[in-house]
């Protein structure tokens, strides 16, 4: 698995839905350091591809003709695989099984489509850095199932984290967003999350997944329920304050239309500039 040097992140879209490869382009084709290099609206299509472009990273949604997004990412990131791509799963559909096929079989994120564009630019900048991103209600979801049904007991080891760090750690572990914990304890969203970037250093874990374990085993916080926990809307440039958690639907991608009948690609030549 190579790291781009220098460039921007090339980026392979494979989904089936031609508005949702639109807006995926769009998204990424704004970001300086990210250019969409093909598209493939079926599964064969998109690994043939793949192993004939080589990107920096694999888009792929689950559904799709073919074979589908999951046989995808095991084709070319999973166990075995000689020289290993990036594949994040966007998709709709966040089954347990799904994620977890797709993490064992060597997936750097899964996030849902609903997600809006500030958390798929942040997925794929995770992967190429080398974290895994997962779409938070899923992540609470999985945890909640792993939880046990007793509540732990609380540790008699010091806590390596302050007090506020703990309170932070806690509501990461309920689902809520940097907006939504900057609300609660009335601090921008910006602190809350330079807040979480100390928790993680200082329980030495990669990212909000790691921060709620670690809340749970110690008795420190509790899952939030199924469906409650939203979204982080973590936009390319940090806002100075708390925003509203109120959906904006000009920030989310095109809706699902039924799957084209025809395997498609589309290649794009590297600029002249």
């Amino acid at each position: 698995m190579t790291t781009p040097l220098g460039g921007p992140t090339r980026i392979l879209i494979a989904d089936d839905q031609e508005d949702v490869r639109s807006g995926f382009r769009l998204i990424l084709g704004s970001q300086p350091d990210m250019t969409v290099v093909g598209e493939a609206a079926d599964g064969l299509t998109a690994v043939e591809l793949a192993r004939t472009l080589r990107p920096d990273l694999v888009l792929a949604d689950i559904r799709m003709p073919g074979v589908d997004g999951l046989e995808v990412t095991r084709r070319l990131a999973g166990p075995g695989v000689p020289d290993p791509m990036r594949v994040l799963v966007v998709t709709t559909f966040d089954h347990d099984d799904y994620v977890r096929t797709a993490l064992r079989d060597g997936a750097c994120g899964f996030l849902l489509k609903r997600s809006g564009p500030g958390l798929l630019i942040e997925g794929v900048r995770a992967a190429m850095a080398g974290d895994l991103l997962i779409s938070p209600q899923i992540t609470v979801r999985l945890l909640q199932n792993l939880a046990p049904a007793p509540a732990p007991a609380a540790s008699t080891a010091p806590s390596p984290l302050t007090v506020r760090e703990q309170e932070i750690a806690r509501l990461v572990a309920e689902g809520l967003t940097n907006a939504e914990i900057g609300e609660k304890l009335f601090i921008t969203a910006g602190t809350a999350k330079t807040h979480i970037a100390n928790v993680q250093a200082k329980l030495k874990v990669r990212n909000r997944v790691g921060i709620a374990a670690w809340s749970w085993e110690n008795g420190a916080g509790r899952p939030g329920p199924t469906g409650v926990a939203r979204i982080p809307d973590t936009p390319v440039t940090p806002a100075a304050g708390p925003r509203s958690a109120r959906r904006d639907p000009s920030r989310e991608l095109p809706a699902p239309r039924p799957p084209s009948p025809l395997p498609y690609a589309r290649l794009y030549a590297p600029s002249a500039t």
